[in-house]
């Protein structure tokens, strides 16, 4: 987790940065003059925590997207480290190569084994780029549905962690079949056997996020958001300017809580206040809280009808009228 001398803040977020600066300031007094800064420091500690709340009490739609991606923002691996033990990463497609956006592997879950696949973005530059920013090739939809098959056939459950700004879109992509890849996840993930967990736990962005999102339960954690199109690229077409962004954002209604009303997810995992970023061990400890009693909830229901309520689940999203 950053220090706060290496924290990084959003424009909304520079109160708390005035705060941790007196903080820093306070210290650096009591060092050079000796005199007991405690009482001011604590003070400021509690200033801090009651900004968070109050910051993150009355976020728009585009403050939100911006919390999402976050630098500081827990990853999947992050939350593969925090939450579980004994994490055993598998690599490769099979077919091209290892896509490194995309990550899975078993691990243990408080001694249950499962299955966890998910997308990773870089901490730095380099990492980024390594990780084409969590943006997925073919071969890693693939190497998720692999790994996903082959949790099925030892009858182990599968979280997936969807944190991508959309599948990679380069041409290559598309010749390698970025299209068929997903469609095939979708597929095959809503006949799987044994129960599926699907978390947005940043950014969940168009069928980059669908490839890994078709579960028997969907969540979204409380600052992340989940639509077709980003608010940037949305602006860009209807408006040919990203100034627009903002206007977006509140138009696509893809925050947690208008997923929720219109049925597309199943429930919103609260993060520690001020954000998943200030506090990663709490961040996964929440959100195990809420996988684990899931887990055994559809671990008691018989295969057949796990896929059947899949299958009426996802059939039944949307709003049309036949004529």
């Amino acid at each position: 987790m950053p220090t706060n001398a290496n924290r990084q803040f959003l424009d909304f977020e520079k109160p708390i940065k005035d705060l941790i600066d007196e903080i820093e300031n306070a210290k650096h007094r009591q060092e050079k003059t000796k005199i007991d800064m405690s009482d001011l420091v604590s003070r400021l500690e509690q200033n801090i925590l009651e900004k968070r709340k109050e910051i993150t009490a009355n976020l728009t739609s585009w403050q939100r997207v911006q919390l999402s991606r976050h630098p500081d923002r827990p990853y999947t691996q992050k939350y593969i480290e925090k939450m579980t033990t004994n994490f055993v990463e598998l690599f490769g497609d099979r077919n091209v190569r290892d896509d490194k956006a995309m990550i899975g592997g078993f691990a243990s879950l408080d001694g249950e084994t499962v299955m966890i696949v998910g997308q990773q973005k870089g901490i730095n530059t380099k990492m980024r780029q390594l990780r084409n920013f969590g943006m997925a090739n073919p071969e890693g939809y693939r190497k998720a549905l692999r790994l996903m098959k082959m949790a099925e056939k030892f009858n182990k459950p599968i979280i997936t962690l969807i944190d991508t700004p959309g599948a990679y879109p380069g041409l290559e992509a598309e010749e390698r079949g970025q299209g068929e890849a997903i469609a095939r996840n979708i597929y095959e993930m809503i006949r799987l056997r044994v129960p599926v967990i699907c978390v947005i736990i940043g950014e969940g962005a168009s069928g980059g996020a669908l490839g890994i999102g078709v579960g028997d339960r969907v969540f979204m954690m409380e600052n992340t958001w989940y639509t077709v199109i980003s608010p940037e690229s949305c602006s860009s077409i209807l408006w040919r300017s990203w100034e627009k962004k903002e206007v977006a954002a509140e138009q696509l209604r893809l925050t947690a809580d208008k997923m929720l009303g219109f049925g597309l997810i199943d429930g919103i995992i609260p993060e520690p206040t001020g954000g998943a970023h200030w506090d990663y061990d709490a961040s996964a400890q929440i959100l195990k809280n809420y996988i684990k009693p899931v887990l055994k909830e559809l671990k008691q229901e018989p295969p057949a009808k796990r896929i059947h309520d899949r299958i009426e689940k996802f059939g039944k999203m949307g709003f049309w009228e036949e004529v």
